[in-house]
């Protein structure tokens, strides 16, 4: 099978349910930076040593493999417990972090710029997914708390990377 089909040589694809849009339609551009997300993703694992993270990390990425294919019409579920797992990650790292006296400037060694990377575009597919929110199936409502989470799990990792390097944060209150 060739990975070229020239079926979307006019700027329309297919989405998993079969129907066709533009490729610039909100659905696409949710699922694309679902997408995007989870390479950026892939970069930092390359960067970054193995252990307990980058497992978390490499779980993520299946994660939004689910979600990209839901966003396209295709099959999948995201549970509650997705979110918990989440919520778990999160205390683990916050509890050998430094508690936050301000907000901080992202940075530091290249593993943690590329999870503030990774985080921002978290958000962005966040706000995407909310725009078409009135597209989406409503038994899925596990996708916008995961993705809320997953961008605070993305600042704490970024964080625990630097603090593990002896990177200190670079707090914003200092840039003023």
């Amino acid at each position: 099978m060739k990975i070229y089909t020239r079926s979307g040589d006019k700027g329309l694809t297919k989405l998993a349910n079969g129907v066709r849009v533009r490729k610039n339609d909100g659905i696409v551009e949710a699922y694309g930076t679902v997408d995007e997300l989870s390479s950026f993703l892939g970069l930092a694992i390359a960067r970054l040593s193995k252990g307990d993270l980058v497992d978390v990390l490499v779980w993520v990425q299946r994660r939004l493999f689910v979600i990209a294919s839901i966003l396209a019409g295709g099959p999948g579920r995201l549970l509650p417990e997705d979110v918990a797992r989440l919520e778990v990650a999160i205390d683990v790292l916050e509890a050998e972090l430094a508690p936050l006296t301000d907000f901080i400037i992202p940075g530091g060694s290249e593993g943690a710029s590329l999870l503030h990377v990774a985080r921002s575009v978290c958000r962005r597919a966040e706000r995407l997914i909310v725009a078409i929110d009135n597209e989406i199936d409503h038994e899925q409502e596990n996708i916008f708390p995961f993705l809320n989470r997953l961008s605070d799990y993305l600042f704490c990792a970024a964080r625990h990377v630097n603090m593990q390097e002896g990177i200190h944060d670079d707090l914003a209150g200092q840039a003023i």
